[in-house]
């Protein structure tokens, strides 16, 4: 299975947690330490050996903050 490398755009997200939701497979999580320069929490990857590539998670972010390749 194609394995995928997801970028963030933290300062483009707003910590919605879409992203976390729609991830089969748990890569990403809202950040709990880091806040980006609007003051939110940002996604961030936990896991990314486990990214598969399906790019859920970009398709429902709203901000259009993840880019995934594979």
């Amino acid at each position: 299975m194609a394995k995928g490398n997801v970028t963030i755009h933290e300062d483009v997200c707003k910590g919605c947690g879409l992203c976390v939701h729609a991830c089969p497979k748990g890569v990403l999580a809202i950040s709990k330490d880091k806040l980006n320069q609007k003051g939110y929490n940002p996604a961030e990857v936990v896991n990314a050996d486990d990214c598969i590539g399906c790019a859920m998670c970009a398709v429902m972010c709203p901000d259009v903050a993840i880019k995934v390749e594979r």
